[in-house]
């Protein structure tokens, strides 16, 4: 089988072909709003934890700083709390800050699945807290490629994303990180999709894709819009859940039939 996709930002989205050994180590849905003071204080935040509590018992408070934009470029800003709730065995975690909340998991095992827990949380942001304005929506998938795939990178992704990995150049080649930042036809989302080759030891984002021991290929897809809407999960969910179609494509254009083999997919 070859996938037939010409143009990921525009094309159907093809069907999905579950990998049960997928190299996919993040998945995080954001959402921002605007600043609502009040969930820097535990008594305000109570009854969200309330509410999330049975699926995300583990609560955390971590200070994080913000960033603001200025005629000097990125400074920091204000410092604020980040509350931290997650799962038993920490493969889920609910970030909730004056700025924003977020779901992110290292078990993604579906859509469904996903899209259900990112429901539930925010339903309870939405009673509990009651943003009324939603400022920006995004969703990133986080695939990472080690050990004997690595070492067959040039046939597991196609050439035009294989860059430097595709030349005689990669053998000397430590570090190469490709960025495309895509308009999507008709709106004002945006895709920015990293790939390329990460040192052992190494990270492009330490947040999200943590070093590890040995070299890796990593392809990180990003969908996001910056269009202010009202708070409507319901909405959310379903403006989420297209995004997720879109980098599905996206990925499905960068990756070979013999990715979805090597990771367990039926072709």
């Amino acid at each position: 089988m070859v996938t037939k996709i010409q143009n990921p930002i525009s094309d159907p989205c093809p069907k999905e072909v579950p990998l049960p050994e997928a190299p996919l180590v993040r998945v995080i849905a954001q959402v921002r709003f605007p600043l609502i003071a009040s969930i820097d204080q535990r008594d305000f935040i109570a009854s969200f934890q309330e509410a999330i509590r049975t699926d995300y018992p583990v609560l955390q408070q971590e200070m994080t700083q913000s960033i603001k934009l200025s005629s000097r470029g990125i400074e920091p800003n204000q410092t604020l709390t980040a509350w931290r709730f997650s799962d038993i065995d920490s493969k889920w975690r609910v970030s909730l800050t004056p700025e924003f909340i977020a779901l992110e998991t290292t078990n993604y095992t579906s859509r469904n699945d996903f899209f259900s827990r990112f429901k539930l949380v925010l339903v309870a942001l939405d009673e509990q807290i009651k943003p009324r304005v939603m400022q920006r929506l995004g969703l990133r998938y986080v695939d990472r490629i080690t050990g004997k795939a690595f070492d067959k990178i040039d046939t597991l992704v196609r050439q035009e994303v294989l860059g430097i990995a595709a030349t005689a150049d990669s053998l000397n080649a430590k570090h190469s990180l490709s960025e495309s930042l895509f308009e999507v036809p008709d709106s004002k989302e945006r895709i920015l999709a990293r790939w390329g080759l990460v040192p052992p030891n190494g990270s492009v984002d330490p947040n999200a894709i943590e070093s590890i021991d040995e070299a890796s290929w990593i392809l990180d897809i990003d969908m996001f819009s910056a269009e202010q809407k009202t708070f409507v999960p319901d909405t959310v969910v379903s403006d989420v859940r297209r995004f997720s179609e879109r980098l599905y494509t996206l990925f499905r254009w960068a990756v070979t039939d013999e990715f979805l083999r090597i990771y367990g997919g039926k072709i």
